[in-house]
């Protein structure tokens, strides 16, 4: 795949995201779907690959989400004429809809509106700089909003969500807001998000990447199970995983080291 709208790259483990439409918003279109599609088979088949960073390019936003230009002049991100294989954007835009079950940072400067949540409602972290504000445009122009905020009802009370949706551009989420209602888990200063996310992933990434993913998966997987499936799918993840998991890493070194490196969030 040559990526026109992202940039993909990948050391050390992890590999960093960068959504690549500055001009416009980093708003996305039908070809970065396309792109996020293949994107995101091919990360949860590299075994090299154990943490993800999701970002933007710099700029007022880090994603407006869908391309409304782009969609007016003939490239529309759905097929409203086929009513009954039409298909919802987040389908190819989030990791867990296509399967990728590594662990994905978001790190969000600017604006993150709309369609900016198919990535926000499924990354597993979430960070953002000072500068951050997080709102849904829809019902402002007269539009239904129901898929972005839908998939946000798993990690928001959902209060926040409506008011969110039923204020449209008239109130924004800033960062302080966000942290407080577990929007994002941490804020940054602009010039330190990359770093920090980066420094985030590198840590994930030195973990038995079979543990990381099977935890991921067991856990967003169970969001859609009544509680005593889950436990039942939960405790069959640990029986696969922890076998393939243990011998990655040299435990008894770990538990030898008294001096226990750590922070406190």
């Amino acid at each position: 795949m040559q990526y026109e709208t992202i940039l993909v790259d990948v050391a050390d483990h992890v590999a960093t995201i960068t959504i690549n439409r500055p001009e416009a918003m980093n708003s996305f279109t039908k070809q970065m779907m396309d792109e996020f599609e293949y994107l995101w088979k091919w990360v949860g088949a590299n075994d090299d690959i154990h943490c993800c960073v999701l970002r933007a390019a710099p700029g007022k936003a880090w994603c407006t989400g869908v391309d409304v230009k782009a969609s007016m002049q003939g490239d529309p991100v759905v097929d409203l004429d086929n009513i009954w294989h039409c298909e919802d954007p987040g389908n190819y835009l989030g990791p867990k809809s296509m399967n990728c079950w590594k662990p994905v940072i978001a790190a969000v400067h600017g604006m993150a509106a709309g369609g900016a949540f198919y990535w926000l409602n499924e990354a597993d972290i979430i960070i953002c700089s000072e500068d951050a504000t997080f709102f849904d445009p829809h019902v402002t122009y007269g539009m239904t909003s129901a898929l972005e905020p839908i998939g946000m009802t798993y990690k928001l009370p959902l209060q926040d969500v409506l008011r969110m949706v039923l204020l449209g551009n008239d109130e924004r989420i800033g960062a302080g807001t966000a942290l407080r209602i577990g929007l994002v888990s941490e804020i940054t200063k602009l010039e330190d998000l990359w770093p920090r996310a980066q420094e985030l992933a590198a840590t994930i990434a030195a973990k038995p990447p079979a543990a990381t993913a099977g935890s991921v998966k067991a856990i967003w997987q169970s969001l859609d199970l009544p509680r005593s499936v889950a436990l039942q799918l939960g405790l069959k993840y640990c029986q696969i995983g922890n076998p393939v998991g243990v011998p990655q890493v040299d435990r008894a070194a770990l538990m030898a080291d008294k001096a226990k490196k750590y922070t406190i969030r």
